[in-house]
């Protein structure tokens, strides 16, 4: 028997929701509607100086006010840290965590870029052999992030492949993101770490996000196969842009389903703005 359809929605609340924001929530409302299946509504909120409980609120209303439901309890980040540490120990009893003490400066200064802009510069690996006398002596005096080994990591799994909807069978390369962050002293957990098990154990089976993310897929399928997790059909979607042709973000102020409200469109009308003007809800 085939498996119930789960897709989510998972914004941060560190802004108001915009058009980009609808069209991704309907994208993924659609695809678990019209396969009969299930919609989740997850709060990414694991940064606690950049994520705010009134921005929360306030995409609950958005998305109650564009027609949207979702099942209960919502799952938010914040609240299952013990997940996120769980994962970290079973990487860490694999030998697959180190101890970073670099500053962003410093791996700036030395690190190549990355093809993607957003992905920051790819570690150079200067903590990586570090020896455990000197690890303990830099704890006593600089913070440490703890990354993933990426070269025994990928040994360890071997080849890997992950399904996206568009561009069927993909061959992951996690590789050439360098040994990526997975926990800090302030946040516990890092995007692609709490992703990967949220998505595990919310039976999540079609991930369906913008295409800025097709690149980090390959990080989330190593960290399946490491933890044992099942793997998800993917479904990256297009971005949705402004006249201009950028995208709508929140760092640009786009606009925002709150104050389309305010000038007096309803939620038919914003659901037609992204491409959704026959769901009748």
């Amino acid at each position: 028997m085939e498996a119930t359809t789960v897709t989510r929605f998972a914004p941060s609340p560190t802004g108001l929701l915009h058009l980009g924001h609808a069209f991704s929530a309907l994208t993924a409302y659609c695809a678990a509607r019209e396969a009969g299946g299930r919609f989740l509504l997850r709060i990414e909120d694991i940064d606690p100086v950049r994520c705010k409980p009134v921005f929360a609120q306030a995409l609950f209303d958005d998305l109650r006010w564009l027609g949207l439901t979702w099942e209960e309890p919502v799952r938010f980040q914040s609240a299952h840290g013990a997940d996120y540490a769980a994962a970290l120990e079973i990487l860490r009893e694999m030998g697959l965590l180190y101890p970073c003490f670099c500053t962003r400066k410093e791996i700036g200064a030395l690190a190549a870029p990355q093809e993607n802009d957003d992905a920051g510069p790819v570690y150079p690996g200067t903590c990586r052999d570090l020896s455990a006398q000197a690890r303990e002596a830099l704890a006593q005096t600089r913070p440490h992030v703890w990354r993933l080994d990426m070269a025994r990591a990928c040994a360890r799994a071997g080849a890997l492949f992950w399904h996206d909807a568009a561009k069927g069978e993909v061959r992951a390369d996690p590789a050439r993101f360098g040994d990526v962050v997975l926990a800090r002293k302030d946040v516990p957990t890092s995007y692609h770490l709490s992703v990967t098990v949220d998505d595990a154990l919310q039976g999540v089976t079609c991930v369906t996000r913008g295409e800025d993310l097709f690149a980090a897929t390959d990080i989330h399928r190593l960290l399946q196969a490491l933890l044992c997790l099942p793997t998800p059909r993917y479904r990256h979607h297009a971005l949705l842009r402004d006249a201009t042709g950028r995208r709508f973000a929140k760092r640009d102020k786009a606009l925002t389903l709150r104050s389309l409200r305010e000038a007096g469109k309803t939620p038919r009308d914003v659901r037609a703005m992204v491409g959704f003007g026959d769901l009748s809800l």
